[in-house]
């Protein structure tokens, strides 16, 4: 099937979306459609309408005359999108109980077992994270699917897009990747057992864990007045 060559404005977004979310560009960096137009090497008007879109996302801001900045990550931030996460992936996960297919999610619950052994034995690679965080985005996709619920998928995807970035400026530890595992196969065994009060009671857990080992594992960095800019690291949170 022939596909739509993206825009220069979708290319200029898919871009710096990515840039965000792997930290190249940090929260706090100013957005001047001047400066990303030489960068990128194209007009201004496709920057301008990518801008617009991270700002609709949520992933830039106004800030006075600076324009658009990147969205700083404070305290504040990572309460509200855990508080929302919360609200969200727990009426997904019972919907799920509800009305998804118990095979499905009896195979995650056993992959998710497995990783939890691995974590616990020697040493993990960076391959091996990255492949269990591919598992999670399958188990999440098959969460999306069983809900049938359209509009709660859309609203956990855009949340998603969030908790992503948020995840690079935390560091993983085996210890918590472990228990993310565990807490993952309890998820998705309750779903298949069709108990929905479990599934959602779970993922309560698992994202107040979550959320937890964040805030002892990232704080926020001094910005620099000057660069409007915070570091950050390129690991990942499981969560």
């Amino acid at each position: 099937m022939l596909t739509t060559p993206p825009t220069a404005a979708g290319r200029v977004y898919a871009q710096l979306r990515s840039e965000i979310l792997d930290g190249v560009l940090p929260p706090g960096t100013p957005l001047f459609e001047v400066e990303q137009s030489e960068r990128l090497g194209v007009s201004r008007t496709p920057v301008r309408e990518a801008l617009s879109r991270l700002a609709a996302e949520g992933l830039a801001e106004p800030s006075g005359k600076r324009g658009l900045v990147i969205t700083q990550v404070d305290d504040r931030y990572v309460r509200s999108l855990f508080e929302q996460r919360s609200c969200l992936e727990s009426q997904a996960a019972q919907l799920a109980a509800l009305r998804g297919e118990p095979a499905v999610f009896a195979e995650f619950g056993d992959h998710f077992t497995q990783w939890h052994d691995l974590f616990r034995g020697a040493a993990v690679s960076d391959g091996q994270v990255s492949d269990y965080f591919a598992l999670i985005r399958r188990f999440d996709e098959a969460v999306n699917e069983a809900t049938d619920n359209a509009f709660l998928v859309d609203a956990m995807e855009n949340l998603r897009t969030h908790v992503a970035r948020v995840r690079r400026m935390a560091g993983h530890s085996r210890s918590r990747l472990e228990a993310s595992a565990s807490e993952h196969a309890l998820i998705a065994r309750a779903i298949s057992s069709r108990d929905a009060a479990l599934s959602v009671h779970a993922t309560r857990v698992h994202l107040h864990n979550s959320v937890e080992h964040f805030r002892r594992s990232w704080r926020p960095a001094e910005t620099d007045p000057a660069e409007g800019q915070l570091p950050t690291t390129a690991t990942e949170t499981p969560g």
